[in-house]
């Protein structure tokens, strides 16, 4: 892959991590479920932090025309894994099932399971290590947002399983 492919790709990255932190904000402000609203606010906080991250990279590598060297290869850690368990620990009741929250789950858990596709495939395409860390991270945070996403489809759509096999793996020492 070369500059001019790369800087492409960082550009498509960017406009797809805003087009997510779009959504997932839209879906915060309609829905009526509390827990959709942690969850959706949550990740789209992360993904602004991941186009601040993106957009500083690519500011930088047009000034000096190659990888900088001073791009950070950390992001915030990411809280979304906890959303579900620290929500289940203060609700008093189980949240109201809402279809339209649950296609907005499952559009999200699309465009999370593609975004760790993408940065995947740009990990394998690129030969310098910090490009591939770099990449690597992105994967990693979104493949995070996809499975924590995941579960709350399955605890959305079956809260009595859910909570027996989360209630199972706490038993055998999982």
């Amino acid at each position: 892959m070369n500059q001019k492919e790369r800087l492409k790709a960082i550009e498509v990255a960017l406009a797809n991590e805003m087009r997510e932190r779009e959504f997932y904000l839209k879906n915060a402000q309609k829905t009526r479920n509390a827990l959709g609203k942690i969850m959706f606010q949550s990740i789209g906080d992360e993904e602004l932090e991941h186009y601040e991250r993106l957009k500083e990279l690519h500011q930088k590598w047009m000034q000096q025309k190659k990888w900088p060297e001073t791009v950070s290869l950390t992001v915030k850690g990411s809280i979304v894994k906890d959303v579900l368990k620290d929500f289940l620990q203060k609700m008093e009741t189980s949240p109201e099932k809402d279809d339209n929250d649950l296609e907005a789950i499952r559009t999200a858990i699309e465009f999370e399971a593609q975004g760790a596709k993408y940065y995947e495939n740009l990990q394998s395409q690129v030969s310098e290590i910090q490009e591939k860390q770099f990449f690597g991270l992105l994967a990693n945070m979104e493949r995070e947002h996809y499975l924590s996403l995941k579960d709350t489809e399955e605890y959305l759509t079956d809260p009595v399983s859910w909570f027996r096999k989360k209630e199972h793996h706490s038993l055998d020492g999982a």
